[in-house]
């Protein structure tokens, strides 16, 4: 069956360093940090690490009442208003669409943590009969696609993607290949991602995955850096509009880029850490740039998972190195853009999906800030500290999740 192409219509971003896609461009050609204190938890004694990127000055009423609003958990709004403006920038008039030919697969990787620990509370203060009804639609991860589609009346192909830290490329991935086989014209894909909340900061601390760097949040991601102690934990969503490319340009769509590849695999290996050998994040890298066509000295950039966890950007390097060769791995450009964003969980692959759009599109590539003191194992290219000018035609981007999942995206220049 030959498959439809698959272009990048709509953008929208909500992040630590910016609520709006101009802006959180912006920041990442900067080196803008989005780290500080954790403020959304009262009482942080007993947290190793006691610092995250926060989303800052969300207005939720630019996007919904106030009475929509209270229904739901900060990550359904985050993932409603990146739907928003990914919908605002694409320009989409669903009025002249075909709804069930529309889809959305917007996702989470941890769900509504604030309504699960408050109720909790009721449940233990009050008794069973005082929780509310709303608990489980508010809490569950799918949630988000569901409030999407009834925002728009879409009718289409609408379902959450939940793989940890893989989830929101995962759902990218899947809408490209409904698209391609035609079984939708439109998608909205991404991930959300809001658990800065006793449970989700202090599971984290006892996991020892967070950085501890808590008087210099700032420099406390450093992926690939020798000094790396630990993600920092952060929030947010971002959100692609794809359409088939015959869709686009017959309704005059400007396109970013085109979505052109798409590869998953899974290392079977450990629930948390990721496999020494690196062999399935390598294959998953070598799936998505085939798929579009492409060979390993073809790519151009790679936004990195690159977490600033001792085992994820040793085994990441290797990764590259397998799944492009010794040679062309030394070429590539390589950058995690989580030094300055922290690490967005299930949203994380929305937002470097956007990040390698605009890299396309705009020829610049986004640093690894906090990059100071090379490690032995890290020994590539990870474009430190200062964005740099130059084409790039072939971007991947990858995202590891616990579990052992793994999964890229290739994106190509239109």
């Amino acid at each position: 069956m030959n498959r439809r192409k698959v272009v990048i219509t709509g953008m929208g971003a909500l992040t630590p360093i910016g609520n709006n896609l101009e802006d959180f461009w912006a920041g990442l050609k900067a080196g803008k940090s989005g780290a500080g204190p954790v403020t959304r938890i009262e009482n942080l004694e007993g947290f190793t690490s006691t610092i995250a990127a926060e989303v800052k000055e969300f207005d939720v009423e630019q996007f919904l009442s106030k009475k929509e609003a209270r229904k739901m958990n900060l990550f359904t709004q985050y993932g409603l208003a990146a739907s928003i403006m990914a919908v605002q920038d694409s320009g989409l008039d669903f009025d002249q669409e075909d709804l069930e030919k529309t889809g959305v697969i917007v996702s989470s990787g941890i769900g509504g943590l604030q309504i699960m620990e408050s109720s909790e509370d009721t449940y233990r203060e009050r008794g069973a009969s005082r929780l509310s009804p709303f608990i489980i639609p508010v809490m569950i991860t799918n949630i988000v696609a569901g409030h999407v589609a009834i925002q728009y009346g879409l009718k289409g192909p609408n379902f959450c993607v939940t793989s940890a830290c893989a989830s929101a490329t995962h759902s990218i991935g899947e809408a490209l290949r409904i698209i391609q086989y035609g079984e939708a014209d439109v998608m909205l894909a991404g991930g959300t991602e809001g658990a800065l909340t006793p449970l989700g900061l202090g599971g984290f601390c006892a996991l020892r995955a967070l950085t501890t760097r808590n008087d210099d949040p700032q420099r406390a991601s450093r992926p690939f850096d020798a000094n790396r102690d630990g993600f920092l934990m952060g929030e947010g969503a971002g959100v692609i509009v794809i359409e088939s490319e015959e869709h686009a340009k017959a309704r005059g769509a400007k396109i970013y880029c085109e979505l052109a590849g798409y590869g998953r695999t899974c290392d079977g290996y450990h629930i948390t850490a990721p496999s020494p050998e690196a062999e399935q994040a390598a294959r998953g890298m070598k799936l998505a740039f085939e798929d579009a066509g492409l060979k390993a000295e073809d790519i151009d950039y790679i936004n990195a998972h690159g977490t600033s966890t001792a085992l994820n950007d040793k085994g990441e390097t290797l990764a590259i190195k397998k799944a492009l060769g010794e040679e062309n791995a030394r070429k590539v450009a390589i950058s995690s853009t989580k030094s300055m964003t922290g690490h967005l969980l299930g949203a994380a692959g929305g937002i470097e999906a956007i990040a390698c759009a605009m890299a396309i599109q705009e020829g610049v590539i986004p640093p690894t800030i906090n990059y100071e003191t090379p490690d032995p194992d890290c020994d590539l290219d990870y474009v430190p500290n200062t964005a740099r000018e130059t084409e790039v035609k072939a971007a991947l981007s990858n995202s590891l999740g616990f579990g052992g999942h793994n999964a890229t995206l290739c994106f190509k220049k239109a």
